[in-house]
């Protein structure tokens, strides 16, 4: 198993303030590369994996996630996590957007968005 991005999640009050974000964000040279409405993302156009997303909420999950980290493997750390007995906030499935992804709280309270893109 391998870690392929750490993204930082950044929680917005509302659906206005992802537009607010764009332009902040474009001020320090990043682009947004995705914006489904509830959730975009803006990256570095040199440096791709320099990323940081803003959510109004999450479509499916509970919760909004404090952290996403993309792995190569994502069912063999589901099983991983959930053999160690740490608490699975979202179950593991595939999204309508393209990724497989489950949640966990990790020792300091941190809930992490855990997904791989079949």
């Amino acid at each position: 198993m391998s870690v392929r991005r750490i993204v930082p999640n950044i929680h917005a009050s509302s659906p206005e303030a992802l537009a607010s974000s764009a332009e902040f964000y474009g001020l320090l040279g990043l682009q947004e590369v995705m914006n489904h409405g509830w959730i975009a993302t803006f990256a570095s156009p040199t440096e791709p994996l320099a990323q940081l997303s803003v959510f109004t909420h999450d479509e499916t999950a509970p919760v909004v996630a404090d952290v996403s980290i993309e792995v190569d493997d994502v069912d063999a750390v589901y099983e991983a996590v959930r053999a160690s007995g740490a608490e699975i906030v979202h179950p593991l499935q595939n999204e309508p957007w393209g990724v497989r992804r489950f949640f966990t709280r990790d020792p300091n309270g941190r809930i992490l968005n855990i997904l791989s893109h079949p």
